[in-house]
């Protein structure tokens, strides 16, 4: 019992925490509260409270001692307010220049300066009295907008309703002070409120439920959100790869079938030239020979083509990496070649088939240990960029590739081994496409100060990229 209770509170943030959205997402809300809504707000109460201060408008009610001091206070914050209000908006207003993390500080530094302004004159209107209360739960709704969920959010909002508070002890401090002053002092100057009572506890319970409800309401939301979104993902790559499963399946049909005919052609033409010359047997062995080729490669296609009717998984880019390296470097064989390990985590799962990934890496990590031979190092790096996409580098330090022979390595049937089938690349680069990534080869030059043998570069580097969300992509027959 006491475990199970214990695993539920180990599991319970995760309920709550959020992804910050992308950066696009981010910059769309800022611009549609701070800069369409808040700024026009900004503007108007600005406006009011100018106008009060200068004309000495009835709706500040409070008793005069205090007042005096009061308003003169506020009159001096308010003038720092409207400068800082000036120099905040800017960023605002050129938001799509500006670095995100420094237009999300702004947006805090706004908010916190609304939150002093809006302190003070709530005590010149009334103090906890005042109206200007419900102004402080539009603060919180609006940083619950601005800014993404997390610790920045709940931070600043529990600032604001500190705002508050701040209210509360100021009066509360003014009038104990009032009560000690005999020659200041009479029956009707008492502030209607002694202390901290049950109306701030209240207010203070509102504010800070309103901070926890905007929290909880948007943890939700965004879960549905990022729910819905992978499962349209799903939806979207196993689309893209049943398209690509019936296109080869169609295209491996309509050539099996005339490539049968020239064989049994062939075969019928083998029997009626026998006792002619050797030359026209030989030439029908040859067409069989091309058949039999043919044939071998579109059962290939027709293999691929089921393996594309198969199922899209979460897949984890490290677990997948490491079983690669295992499938190609056995522990039970001892080898001189150094796998060398560098991840930058955490990564979002993949979304795609287990076969496909599989063979992309297994691939590019035989081809790196073909490359080296008997012993060198293989470098492999992953990371995630800012977009979420992933990012895989395998690279070696064996002799590289001719730069001519660069821009060749991906087409079908190409190969530098004596043995090589020439389709191991051009698989990695179809597979990689299927899921809207790309994938590059880089080989530098070899350093003035090395000789460089039959033109070959210093080593050799695959990155492949795979974007965070499916690329709808056109197949073509």
């Amino acid at each position: 019992m006491k475990s199970s209770r214990s695993e539920f509170l180990k599991r319970l943030p995760a309920l709550f925490e959020i992804p910050a959205p992308d950066p696009a997402r981010a910059r769309r809300r800022i611009g549609l509260m701070e800069r369409n809504l808040m700024l026009p707000v900004k503007v108007a109460f600005i406006a009011i409270v100018f106008q009060s201060f200068n004309y000495n408008s009835p709706w500040m009610f409070q008793l005069s001692s205090v007042l005096d001091v009061a308003v003169e206070t506020v009159q001096l914050i308010f003038r720092f307010y409207i400068l800082f209000s000036v120099l905040l908006a800017l960023p605002i207003l050129f938001s799509n220049r500006l670095p995100l993390a420094l237009l999300q500080w702004t947006v805090v530094t706004s908010s916190l300066t609304d939150g002093l302004m809006l302190a003070g004159m709530t005590y010149v209107t009334g103090s906890l009295d005042s109206i200007l209360f419900w102004l402080f739960i539009g603060l919180i709704l609006r940083n619950a907008v601005s800014l993404p969920p997390g610790f920045s959010q709940l931070f600043l909002n529990f600032a604001i309703s500190l705002c508050y508070a701040l209210v509360a002890v100021l009066d509360a401090s003014i009038n104990a002070n009032l009560l000690n002053d005999d020659t200041t002092r009479n029956a009707n100057d008492l502030s209607p409120h002694e202390g901290l009572g049950e109306p701030f506890v209240l207010r203070m319970l509102v504010l800070w439920l309103t901070t926890i409800s905007c929290y909880g309401a948007q943890a939700f939301l965004e879960k549905q959100r990022l729910a819905a979104e992978e499962a349209d993902e799903f939806a979207a790559r196993e689309g893209q790869l049943r398209a690509a499963g019936r296109l080869a399946a169609e295209f491996a049909h309509q050539i099996k079938n005339p490539l049968a005919v020239i064989n049994n052609t062939a075969h019928s033409l083998q029997r009626a030239l026998r006792e002619n010359k050797d030359s026209a047997a030989q030439q029908i062995e040859i067409i069989q020979e091309e058949v039999a080729r043919a044939d071998k490669v579109i059962t290939q296609i027709m293999g691929y083509a089921q393996l594309s009717e198969g199922r899209v998984e979460k897949l984890n880019v490290v677990e997948e990496i490491d079983r690669a390296i295992a499938q190609v470097f056995p522990v039970a064989i001892p080898t001189k070649i150094r796998v060398h390990r560098e991840y930058a985590p955490p990564f979002p799962p993949l979304l795609m088939q287990h076969g496909h990934l599989s063979e992309i890496l297994v691939n590019l990590f035989q081809n790196a240990r073909d490359a080296l031979g008997d012993q060198g190092n293989i470098f492999v790096t992953a990371l995630c960029q800012r977009d979420l996409a992933v990012e895989i580098s395998i690279g070696d330090d064996g002799p590289g590739v001719p730069p001519e022979k660069i821009a060749r390595v991906f087409e079908a049937y190409y190969t530098t081994k004596k043995k090589g089938s020439g389709l191991g690349l051009a698989i990695v680069k179809h597979n990689i496409e299927l899921y809207g990534g790309t994938v590059r080869l880089e080989s530098p030059p070899p350093a003035a100060s090395k000789p460089a043998e039959s033109g070959l570069g210093n080593g050799a580097k695959f990155t492949v990229s795979f974007p965070a969300k499916a690329l709808p992509r056109p197949f073509k027959k």
